[in-house]
């Protein structure tokens, strides 16, 4: 019996994602959407060392009340 372990993913289904994904988008809008999504990631990283700091900042406001 064949068991399939998820998360395994050879080098031909890479091939095969990338050429659908070349398909849909063409090569030109590629590079568009690789850019958008760093920025993306970007954002979401600046926001959560903000979320951090804040914490960070209320948690010693409190320690100076104690």
């Amino acid at each position: 019996m064949n068991i399939v372990l998820l998360g395994f993913i050879g080098p031909w289904q890479i091939a095969l994602i990338v050429a659908i994904v070349l398909l849909l988008f063409g090569g030109k809008k590629i590079p568009q959407l690789m850019r958008g999504l760093g920025s993306g990631v970007k954002e979401f990283k600046e926001g959560i060392k903000e979320g951090e700091d804040a914490a960070k900042s209320d948690k010693e406001e409190k320690e100076k009340l104690n």
